[in-house]
């Protein structure tokens, strides 16, 4: 294991806890102590994760994922001190693939960041190389989502969370299902997570996505992909 993480955490005795953590699992850790120290690490760093806290001097949390996700959608863990349901929506709006509340469990941190990059690593599904549907396609091989021929930036979850669904083709999902099909069993995250996914997702790839033609609401029972 090489993979390489941003820490980004000001309380500097929590960050060297992490990294202690992290470095004795394999990972490479870089650790930045405020906002803008950890954007500028990023200028020169090509981490395969960032765990983030969301109080941060100088660039919070919500600015710094702002910023990030014009260009990259590298994942992200959001780490917070406030159990408050509005800071951990407002973190995935803004890109925010998992969060964490403090304090927190290491070994459940370590596991949640395990299975993010598992996830972000998968190959292709079911021996499939590509999903086409009308102008939309998912490249299982390259992670590449295009819409004729343009492609479409998605953060890794979104990325995961569409190509399951296009994978499966027809089939009703329940939001408890995708969770953990997406996120994975360990997740303690609520069902509005997959809301808000779904909605990113519609607003990249529809024309009008209060009328989705590839991600459909099935109320009552879940969501499904458009078969071809």
């Amino acid at each position: 294991m090489n993979e390489k993480i941003l820490l980004v955490e000001d309380e500097k005795t929590l960050a060297k806890a992490l990294k202690f953590s992290l470095e004795k699992e394999g990972f490479t850790v870089e650790v930045a102590y405020d906002g803008e120290e950890g954007l500028q690490a990023l200028s020169q760093e090509a981490p395969d994760l960032i765990i983030l806290d969301l109080m941060l001097p100088k660039i919070d949390g919500y600015e710094f994922c702002r910023r990030l996700r014009r260009n990259s959608d590298v994942p992200i863990i959001m780490l917070t001190a406030r159990n408050e349901d509005i800071d951990k929506i407002l973190g995935l709006e803004l890109g925010a693939d998992d969060y964490m509340t403090k304090p927190f469990n290491t070994r459940e941190l370590l596991a949640r960041i395990k299975a993010i990059l598992r996830r972000t690593g998968q190959l292709e599904q079911g021996g499939r190389k590509s999903i086409r549907i009308g102008n939309l396609q998912v490249d299982l091989i390259r992670h590449r989502v295009t819409m004729e021929e343009r492609e479409i930036p998605l953060t890794s979850r979104e990325y995961a969370l569409l190509s399951f669904l296009a994978s499966n083709p027809g089939r009703v999902y329940s939001r408890e299902q995708l969770l953990e099909q997406v996120w994975g069993y360990d997740f303690c995250g609520d069902a509005r997570t997959v809301d808000v996914h779904i909605r990113h997702l519609r607003e990249k790839l529809e024309e009008q996505p209060a009328e989705p033609r590839y991600i459909l609401t099935v109320w009552g029972a879940g969501y499904k992909f458009k078969e071809a």
